[in-house]
Formats: structure tokens, C-alpha cells, sequence
């Protein structure tokens, strides 16, 4: 398995047919020289989303030709099915949403170019307080979460690699606006969605996460998946290859300044989101630095790559987990072509 280049030839090839589907957006920006790209985010407009909005506003994407709109989203899993179905030409979404598309319809699937979150965050909270200790604890309970979240898409391969019998969980759907609330009055045992999102969600609320709720974490249970990234149309990474790159650049870019003044970073976001908490924004951004994207291997591949090896197992576990009828190759998933070079990287975080 080589994970250096694409093979352009098959992926314009297999970008014609996803065309037909669903026709991609990317379009001149003829009054600006620059090309339009909307992008959906994997949220609502928060501390992690940062690095998005100093690379818009210190210039990079301008300087990349890029003409950004960048809108919120309703769960890293849906973020793909955006981009895959041409509501959205960039996505910031859950590469194991991307592995079950590629493993059911490879036609459809995108492709991951820039690998931010490279630790799972997937989790179930449950209150301190409960008698739900660990992941057999949520047999037989009521748990609940936004249909398009990511843990809750994963919660299939979950029980399997946890043991958990389902046949006796219920689910409820509410939207992600409520999730703390309905935990927190106890509507639902369990919630499903990211440690730090629910950790800062609940915080805003009015809980104290660190002594009120318990993680029944994913990567607790083997599940070493990677998570969120940039996904774009197969046709675009196989028609604009440089609009690719110098997008990716430009994040990268983007991710450096943040690094360099996480005040500034959370300025960002308040100008697109004045109503934020600046101060618990800054938290959650220090948490999601500190823990989904610095797996050790940062050191090794650089923010935006993945590891090879442990990469392939992902894709087996999210395959087998789920029983897809494929398994799709790493490079229908990932590709690196379009990384910036590894002395321009970032190899450490905080």
C-alpha cells in the first residue's frame, strides 16, 4: 500500500460517474480572479473551528485563489454526505463516515486530503452519579443523541468491538442543541458525541463536567480511529489538484497562527459568533489540541498525515464492525498528495 500519491487517472475516472449524481459547485469567482468554495464545518462555530477563520481572515485562502464561505454543520458524519451528495464542496467530517460511504457506495465517496483529528473522541457521557460504569453498564438503557453525530453513527461498530448486547438499548433522536440538557435532566441515560464538545457544551450550561458526568470512551475499547478532516469531491482533487493544495496550505496556515496566539484564535470565532464564551471557547480549543489531534505520531508524520499501518487497521475495524459488504483501499479514503511539505507541517502542538 503506498500512501504517496493518488492514482489521478482512476479518480477521474470514478469522479465522472459521482458528476452525473451530484454535480460539484466549485465555480469561478470571475469579479475576484478567485474561485468559490463553500465549506461545511462539522459544528456549530466554535473555539476548534479557529483556524478556518484566521485562514480566511489573514489572507492564505485569498492567496490560494480561494474565495471561502464557510457555514456551520450538524454533525461530522453528515459534513461527508454534504460533500458527497454536491450540497457542499468541502467538508470538515468524520473520516469513518467516509470509510462506511466508500464501503457501501464506493461511486459516491469522497476523499480525505488534509487528516486533522488523529485520536478518537467518540464517547458516551452518562452522570457521575449513575450506576453505568463502563460500556457493558449501557445495556438495557435509554441513550440518546443528534442522528447525524458521529459516535452515534459509530455505535453499531461499538457494540461489537465492546460486547455491548443492543437488543435491549433504546435510542432517542433530539436535536444537538439539547443534548446536555436531556442528560442532565436525566430524559436519557447516556449521550452520545465528542468528549470535548459535550465536556465545554456542558460546562456552558451550567454542569460541572470533570465532577458531573463519566466517559464511556471508544478508544478505551480498541476503537483507534482517526477522526475528522477535509473532504472534498473525488473531481475536484482530480480537475483543480493545485485549488486543493493551496486550500490545504492555507488551514495549515491557518492552524500555525493559531498555535501563535490562541486569543486572536478565539477572536475569529467570536466575529462570526459574538455570543460565544470566549473564555470557555479558549478551553475547548486548548482541549481539542491536547487531545483528538496530538497522537503521538504528530511528532513522526506531521499534522495532515496519517500513519500508514495504523491507518489500514482503522479502515478493517470500522469495515468488519459494521459488516460493509468492501473494504475500500486506503487511498479511496486518504490521500497526501495534497499536504504542504513536510519542513512546512506542524509537527508539535501544545
Amino acid at each position: 500500500m503506498t500512501m504517496n500519491r493518488r492514482d489521478f487517472g482512476r479518480l477521474a475516472l470514478g469522479a465522472g460517474a459521482a458528476t452525473l449524481a451530484a454535480p460539484t459547485l466549485f465555480t469561478p469567482a470571475l469579479a475576484s480572479g478567485k474561485t468559490k468554495l463553500k465549506m461545511v464545518l462539522n459544528w456549530r462555530y466554535q473555539g476548534p473551528q479557529s483556524w478556518f477563520f484566521l485562514a480566511q481572515d489573514n489572507g492564505y485562502f485569498d492567496q490560494a485563489g480561494i474565495e471561502m464561505e464557510i457555514d456551520q454543520g450538524n454533525g461530522s458524519g453528515a459534513a461527508v454526505g454534504h460533500v458527497a451528495g454536491g450540497a457542499y464542496d468541502v467538508g470538515f467530517g468524520d473520516v469513518n463516515a467516509l470509510i462506511r460511504l466508500a464501503g457501501t457506495k464506493p461511486e459516491e465517496a469522497p476523499v480525505c486530503v488534509y487528516q486533522m483529528y488523529n485520536k478518537p473522541p467518540f464517547t458516551v457521557a452518562v452522570l457521575s452519579k449513575s450506576d453505568i460504569m463502563d460500556a457493558k453498564g449501557l445495556e438495557g438503557r435509554k441513550l440518546g443523541g443528534a442522528a447525524n453525530d458521529g459516535a452515534l453513527k459509530l455505535w453499531p461498530a461499538f457494540t461489537r468491538v465492546a460486547g455491548i448486547d443492543d437488543s435491549g438499548v433504546e435510542i432517542l433522536n433530539f436535536k444537538s442543541s439539547l443534548r446536555e440538557q436531556m442528560l442532565k435532566g436525566e430524559q436519557v441515560e447516556g449521550v452520545f458525541g465528542y468528549v470535548n464538545t459535550i465536556r465545554f457544551s456542558a460546562k456552558l450550561s451550567g454542569m460541572d463536567p470533570d465532577t458531573e458526568i463519566r466517559f464511556i470512551n471508544y478508544g478505551d475499547y480498541g476503537m483507534d480511529l482517526y477522526s475528522n478532516g477535509m473532504i472534498v469531491p473525488d473531481a475536484m482533487a482530480a480537475e483543480n489538484p493545485e485549488m486543493v493544495k493551496g486550500m490545504v496550505w492555507a488551514i495549515n496556515e491557518g492552524v500555525k497562527d493559531t498555535l501563535k496566539d490562541l486569543d486572536a484564535a478565539v477572536e475569529a470565532v467570536a466575529k462570526r459568533e459574538p455570543l460565544i464564551n470566549k473564555a470557555v471557547e479558549k478551553e475547548r480549543l486548548v482541549a481539542t489540541l491536547q487531545d483528538e489531534m496530538n497522537h503521538p505520531e504528530l511528532a513522526q508524520t506531521g499534522l495532515g498525515a496519517v500513519d500508514p499501518e495504523r491507518f489500514a487497521k482503522s479502515i478493517d475495524i470500522v469495515v468488519k464492525a459494521n459488516d460493509l459488504p468492501r473494504t475500500p483501499a486506503a487511498d479511496e479514503i486518504y490521500t497526501d498528495a495534497f499536504l504542504p511539505p513536510a519542513d512546512e507541517r506542524v509537527y508539535k502542538l501544545l
